[in-house]
């Protein structure tokens, strides 16, 4: 066990459950990258501070958890539950998400998120488009396309 690692994971999740991007940022490496099934590749810190930005300005207040951090001298793994409202939506959503990371100058340089994404399409967009069409690969890749525009036209800063 990796305690330096650990208390990096922590601070960012802690950082994230309170929204605080400039103690998010802190936590990344310049070159990071970050994946999930909606936002499935992000370089570099200015960007996914951005994704992290356009995220959290989307949501009401989310409340988010954490749990089962473990972390060696080279990644770290934990276990998240989020909670907010979809804005698009309206829809409460719960978020079961296991993230994977990796370390380079005692930063996270590699972020990476897992969830069920037919479970959050259910939640986030209700029926009929999140139950019928939440399993089906132009579906998955709508949703990312639209994600990837606005990432794309968000502002920097």
């Amino acid at each position: 066990m990796n305690d330096r690692h650990v208390a990096l994971i922590n601070a960012f999740h802690d950082a994230l459950g309170e929204a605080d991007l400039a103690a998010m940022e802190r936590c990344y490496h310049p070159q990071v990258s970050f994946g999930d099934p909606i936002f499935q590749e992000v370089e570099g810190r200015d960007r996914v501070m951005r994704m992290w930005r356009l995220q959290l300005g989307l949501r009401d207040r989310p409340r988010s958890g954490y749990r089962d951090v473990t972390a060696d001298d080279f990644t770290a793994t934990a276990h998240s539950t989020t909670r907010y409202v979809f804005n698009h939506t309206g829809r409460e959503v719960a978020v079961e998400t296991d993230s994977l990371f990796r370390f380079e100058d005692e930063l996270i340089v590699r972020h990476h998120d897992t969830f069920d994404f037919r479970r959050w399409s259910k939640m986030a967009l209700g029926r009929p488009h999140g139950v019928l069409f939440g399993w089906t690969p132009t579906w998955r890749k709508t949703i990312r396309d639209r994600a990837t525009q606005r990432l794309d036209e968000a502002s920097p800063t």
